[in-house]
């Protein structure tokens, strides 16, 4: 585990089909996340609407009490339309399995996909572990049940 100004590290795995690609990094030294590349065979084209599971070609460890969050990339979003349609997709610490990016065109025009493109963001994070337990009563606040629209626009 890693305190301020340290570097949790965390291992990667790549699969055969990610042979030839960059293990997941930062882009710039201060950037909060890891961008992951398209593992596809071919190009994938996103018709408007359309989503797909992309491939990463990559799994992760990562320690307890943490999760990567998997997130879009704002350039492909401001400049196309595409975005991760479960965003933040979830890694969780348990989970060894290649990381699929979901990805969704809401963009008025086909995006096309190449393997290789960075298509998505993974930030790890530490998540506090909570036990759920089930109470008659909860404490009071100001706010209360009163949820969308609360403070006004």
């Amino acid at each position: 585990m890693s305190g301020p100004g340290e570097v949790t590290q965390i291992q990667f795995r790549r699969f055969a089909h990610a042979e030839g690609l960059p293990v997941p990094s930062r882009q710039s030294a201060e950037a909060a996340g890891l961008d992951l590349c398209a593992a596809t065979p071919a190009s994938v084209a996103l018709a408007p609407g359309e989503r797909a599971l992309i491939p990463t070609g990559f799994a992760v460890e990562l320690p307890v009490g943490f999760e990567g969050q998997v997130r879009p990339r704002s350039g492909l979003a401001l400049k196309h339309g595409v975005t991760v349609l479960n965003a933040p997709g979830t890694v969780d610490a348990d989970y060894r399995g290649e990381i699929g990016v979901l990805l969704i065109n809401l963009g008025q025009e086909v995006f096309t996909i190449s393997r290789g493109d960075r298509i998505a963001q993974l930030v790890v994070s530490r998540v506090e572990r909570v036990e759920a337990t089930e109470s008659a009563d909860l404490k009071g606040t100001y706010r209360g049940d009163k949820g969308f629209g609360l403070t006004g626009l």
